[in-house]
C-alpha cells in the first residue's frame, strides 16, 4: 500500500514539475518577443550602387528615415504593392524619407531596368546581383522584404509581405516627427 501512495505521489511531484517547467517557457517566450519587437538594432553598413551609377552608403542618408524595400519583378506581391510604395515615398519624401528599392539577385537586370523604366520609379533602385545586401540584412529571401530605419540608422520595423499602408504611414510620421 505504502508503494503505491509514494508512485501517485511520485507521479504528482513530476506533473508540478512538467506544468512549471511549462509555464517557465511560455514566460521566456513571451519575453523574448516582447524583446525582439521593442528593441532597435542597427542598420547594417552597407553600399550600394543604384541605377543612375551612384555610390551611396546607408550611412551616408543618416539624419533621415529610410525605407529598403527587397522586391523582384517575379514578385506578384512586390508588383501589386509597388505603386502604393510609390504613392507612399512622393507623400513623405519632403519631409525627410529615402527609399532604396533593391532587386533580388535573381531578377534579370534588363527585367528590373524595363521595371523601372515603364512605371518612372521616383526613388532609388539597386541590383543586389551577389546577395551581398540580402545577406547583409538578415538574408533576406522571401519578397517582398521591407525595412524601415529610423534617423539614427536603427531598425524599426521589418515587413514581410506587404505592409498594412495605415501602419506604415502612422510608423513613418511618428519616425519623421522624432529629432
Amino acid at each position: 500500500m505504502q508503494s503505491q501512495t509514494e508512485n501517485t505521489a511520485g507521479k504528482q511531484d513530476r506533473r508540478l514539475w512538467v506544468k512549471a517547467a511549462a509555464a517557465v517557457a511560455v514566460v521566456a517566450l513571451a519575453l523574448a518577443g516582447y524583446m525582439s519587437m521593442s528593441n532597435t538594432h542597427a542598420a547594417p553598413d552597407v553600399s550600394f550602387t543604384n541605377l543612375k551609377g551612384e555610390q551611396v552608403s546607408l550611412k551616408s542618408l543618416r539624419g533621415k528615415v529610410v525605407m529598403v524595400n527587397f522586391w523582384a519583378t517575379s514578385c506578384t506581391t512586390c508588383v501589386a504593392e509597388m505603386p502604393q510604395m510609390v504613392q507612399t515615398y512622393n507623400m513623405y519624401k519632403d519631409k525627410g524619407l529615402d527609399y532604396v528599392a533593391v532587386a533580388m539577385s535573381y531578377d534579370p537586370p534588363n527585367y528590373v531596368m524595363n521595371f523601372v523604366q515603364t512605371r518612372s520609379l521616383p526613388f532609388q533602385v539597386t541590383l543586389d546581383t551577389q546577395s551581398k545586401l540580402a545577406d547583409s540584412f538578415g538574408d533576406v529571401k522571401l519578397t517582398p522584404t521591407t525595412f524601415v530605419i529610423d534617423k539614427q540608422g536603427n531598425i524599426i520595423k521589418r515587413y514581410v509581405g506587404a505592409p498594412k499602408f495605415d501602419e506604415l504611414h502612422a510608423l513613418l510620421n511618428k519616425a519623421l516627427a522624432a529629432a
